[in-house]
C-alpha cells in the first residue's frame, strides 16, 4: 500500500493524473464488509503492514473469502497465524499459493520478499520445546522482509551453548528471546546486547509455570535494561515488534 500511494502521488507530480482522480482513488472504501468480517485495506497505510488473519476461531471457508478479498486489493503476501492443518488443507484447495508451516500453525499466501530490514532479527530459545513459538515469530518477520538467524535451546541450564553465539549476539539488530520454565534467556541476553530485546514467555514447564505466567512475571522483572515483553506464547507479536524496529530508518 506503500508503494501504491507512493506511485498515485508521483503520477500526480508529473501530472499524469489529476488531483480529482487522484483523490477519488484515495476515497475508496478502507474496508470491506463480507458479513463475517471487514477486512481492513488501509491498515498497511497506517501501520506498515497489511492486515493479519488469526485463524484460530476461523472456519476454512472464512478464511478463504477473506484470502479472496485481499488478493483482489493486490495484498501481498498475505499472514495467517494459528492456522491449523486441517484448515490449511482446505485453503490450498482455494489458494494454491498458500505455504503452511506446520511447526509454527503459519501460513503465507503470496511470495515473501527479499530482506530489506536494516540487520538481522537473532530469534533464540531456552529449550527445544519453545521452537513452535519461535518458529511462529521468525516467519512473521521474514515474511515481512528480515533477515532472520535462530539460535535454539541455547537456555541458562547449559549457557556455554549460548556463548559460542556472542558474536551473533551483539551484532543483531533486534533479538527475540522465547524461555519458558523461569524464564531466564532473556536477562542473559539482554545483559549481553546493546539492542531492543523481545522475551517471549511460554507455556512450557511444570506446575509451578502456571501455564508461562512464571515465566512471564520473571521476564517483566528483568533486572537487564532494553528488554519488553509480550504476551506468553504470543511469538507472532514478537516476530511483528521485530519487523518494526528492523526498519526504523
Amino acid at each position: 500500500m506503500k508503494t501504491e500511494i507512493r506511485e498515485l502521488l508521483e503520477k500526480v507530480r508529473n501530472q499524469e493524473i489529476s488531483v480529482e482522480e487522484a483523490e477519488l482513488i484515495l476515497k475508496k472504501a478502507p474496508f470491506e464488509d463480507l458479513g463475517y468480517a471487514k477486512v481492513d485495506f488501509h491498515r498497511n497505510l497506517r501501520q506498515g503492514e497489511p492486515e493479519v488473519i488469526y485463524g484460530a476461531g476461523k472456519t476454512a471457508e472464512q478464511m478463504i473469502g477473506i484470502v479472496e478479498a485481499m488478493k483482489q486489493r493486490r495484498v501481498s503476501p498475505i499472514l495467517i497465524t494459528r492456522l491449523s492443518e486441517e484448515k490449511a488443507k482446505l485453503i490450498a484447495e482455494a489458494h494454491e499459493d498458500l505455504t503452511f508451516f506446520s511447526h509454527a500453525k503459519i501460513g503465507v499466501v503470496g511470495e515473501v520478499p527479499e530482506p530489506d530490514g536494516l540487520g538481522s532479527v537473532v530469534v533464540c530459545t531456552g529449550g527445544t520445546s519453545d521452537i513452535p513459538v519461535a518458529e511462529e515469530a521468525a516467519i512473521t518477520a521474514e515474511v515481512y522482509g528480515n533477515r532472520v538467524e535462530r539460535l535454539y535451546d541455547v537456555g541458562v541450564a547449559g549457557l556455554h551453548r549460548l556463548l559460542p553465539h556472542l558474536e551473533t549476539i551483539m551484532q543483531a539488530k533486534v533479538i527475540i528471546a522465547i524461555a519458558g520454565m523461569e524464564g531466564a534467556l532473556a536477562s542473559v541476553v539482554g545483559g549481553m546486547a546493546d539492542c531492543p530485546v523481545i522475551a517471549v514467555p511460554t507455556s512450557v514447564g511444570y506446575g509451578a509455570a502456571f501455564d508461562g505466567l512464571a515465566a512471564l512475571l520473571s521476564m517483566m522483572n528483568s533486572c537487564a535494561s532494553g528488554v519488553s515483553v509480550v504476551n506468553i506464547d504470543n511469538g507472532f507479536g514478537a516476530g511483528y515488534m521485530a519487523n518494526m524496529i528492523n526498519h526504523m530508518s
